[in-house]
């Protein structure tokens, strides 16, 4: 069985809140699509604004496999076809395929479009003919289906014939709503079935929680076209995620829908998405997610060390995805072995070093420090205990100072003295806040040491108050993201004062760097 994806990020994906995507940064997902061996894209509406105009205009240039579609709507109740300004925009652009949505639910014909129910059947049939006509694919996606099919059966079957008859390739079943529960959906799909020839198509949202789940039951129903968008983004709760679609297709059914080994570039396409769109990826995302394989107990890690399956339930890596060893107060000595590993430091399991790491872990978790998160600043406190540390550089003091003049605006200064092989090295930076500048100043400061450190940024900044309750006395946890273009690491530090964590985490951050150098 093959069944062919349908993404709709670019379109149905920017109605989620919070995401924006440039012409340019359309063309760049519709790209990473293409590689990943999506077989439609829907780049946006034509009709509707002119930044989708200029896509389509843009993307021809690119020569991509995957075939752009062009959104759209049946004709206007009081035009004809061919004079219909939103049927026109869409042949104008001369897409690969057109994707039109039509009303199936007899409440929205009467109060929505405001004409008879007949009228309607007829905009679905002449709107997709015309299409036909111009020599484009067409698929029809019946909107709200689901509740009109639940509201009046007879006349549900009745649009979707319309589409068939105008010569629709495929017609989609929407559950625009998204309040369908898949028992429902699967009987209302497998009765279309006995109406339709057409193949048949799913588009489910997700405000049920079903999305995903109502997608693969309408794929084992007799659906062989399916739509979705990366990462789930959406209107309201979302649409189907096709990030666990695809591989619920591919490794749970054996269903044909992209290779093995464009199935492998699905984290990254995933994560680089999110990073186009300026959105932090939700690592709790099942199979792409950064927690997806993750093991924090003691008892997990030593099981998933003699045999992965016991605590996974695919390997990682078809995903494009990789297995993490968390180290917390939880851990156990096989945690321990098992992330010295990924960091090529090898030592057996009942020696006294892993037993003296493991108590420092512990020791230090009680007073706040998290490594979970900061895998940089626990491949720092392995090589301190375990004889391979470097110390490149001491302190010799620092002073942070913020002020605010009378305009409002605030302006933020770090001076710093450190002492690298004996040699005294004093300097000042200012920065967008305190951090920022004693960032900014301690880099200064080592770059003619260290000129490796010019290409390392921080990329993100999180605090978080460890016992709130202790008021103005309470700890604060830093972590810090650090990046130099090509990788990136995390450290931590944890302090009463905001400045003294995050200067533990800055130091870690530059010692991981010069010690991977």
């Amino acid at each position: 069985m093959n069944v062919k994806i349908f993404d709709t990020t670019l379109r149905d994906g920017t109605q989620g809140e919070g995401i924006s995507l440039t012409v340019d940064d359309k063309l760049k997902i519709a790209s990473a699509l293409d590689e990943l061996g999506i077989h439609y894209v829907e780049g946006g509406w034509p009709y509707s604004n002119p930044k989708d105009i200029e896509f389509f205009k843009k993307v021809r240039k690119l020569k991509l496999k995957t075939r752009i579609t062009a959104f759209g709507s049946t004709r206007h109740k009081d035009s004809k076809p061919d004079k219909d300004e939103n049927l026109l925009a869409i042949v104008n652009i001369k897409p690969d395929c057109a994707c039109i949505f039509g009303k199936s639910w007899d409440l929205h014909v009467k109060f929505a479009l405001n004409t008879t129910l007949e009228k309607n059947l007829d905009m679905i049939y002449s709107s997709v003919k015309f299409l036909k006509s111009k020599d484009l694919e067409v698929i029809y996606d019946a909107e709200h289906f689901f509740d009109g099919f639940n509201s009046n059966p007879d006349y549900a079957i009745k649009a979707i014939k319309a589409a068939s008859a105008g010569g629709a390739d495929i017609i989609t079943l929407c559950d625009t709503n998204g309040g369908m529960l898949p028992n429902q959906l699967k009987k209302i799909v497998e009765n279309v079935k006995i109406h339709i020839s057409t193949p048949l198509g799913i588009h489910a949202h997700n405000d049920s929680g079903c999305a995903v789940a109502n997608s693969i039951v309408a794929i084992q129903s007799g659906c062989t076209h399916i739509q979705g968008t990366i990462n789930g983004w959406g209107e309201r709760c979302g649409n189907a995620n096709l990030s666990s679609i695809i591989p619920n297709l591919k490794l749970k059914l054996g269903i044909n829908c992209i290779s093995e080994q464009r199935l492998k570039f699905l984290t990254e396409t995933s994560r680089y998405i999110s990073e186009i769109a300026n959105v932090v990826p939700n690592d709790k995302q099942p199979y792409i997610g950064y927690s997806a394989f993750a093991h924090k107990g003691g008892i997990h890690a030593s099981a998933v060390a003699r045999k992965s399956s016991t605590y996974e339930h695919i390997d990682p890596s078809l995903v494009g995805n990789q297995r993490r060893i968390l180290i917390s107060e939880l851990s156990g000595r096989a945690n321990i072995l098992l992330k010295s590993k990924e960091l090529n430091i090898n030592f057996e399991k009942d020696s006294e070093k892993t037993k003296k790491i493991l108590q420092v872990v512990k020791d230090f978790e009680k007073k706040g420090f998290s490594y979970e998160g900061a895998e940089g600043s626990f491949e720092l406190l392995v090589k301190k205990h375990t004889g391979k540390h470097k110390t490149f550089f001491d302190l010799g003091g620092f002073r942070v100072s913020v002020e605010k003049d009378q305009n409002g605006n605030l302006k933020s200064e770090a001076t710093i003295k450190v002492f690298v092989n004996g040699k005294e090295e004093l300097t000042a930076a200012e920065g967008d806040g305190p951090v920022n500048a004693l960032d900014n100043a301690l880099r200064k400061a080592l770059d003619k040491f260290y000129p490796q450190l010019k290409n390392v940024r921080l990329s993100d900044f999180k605090v978080r108050i460890i016992n709130p309750s202790d008021g103005t006395g309470a700890k604060v946890r830093v972590l810090i993201q650090s990046s130099d273009g090509k990788t990136e690491w995390n450290t931590v530090g944890v302090s009463e004062n905001i400045i003294e964590a995050s200067w533990q985490a800055l130091v870690d951050s530059i010692e991981y760097k010069l010690l991977k150098e």
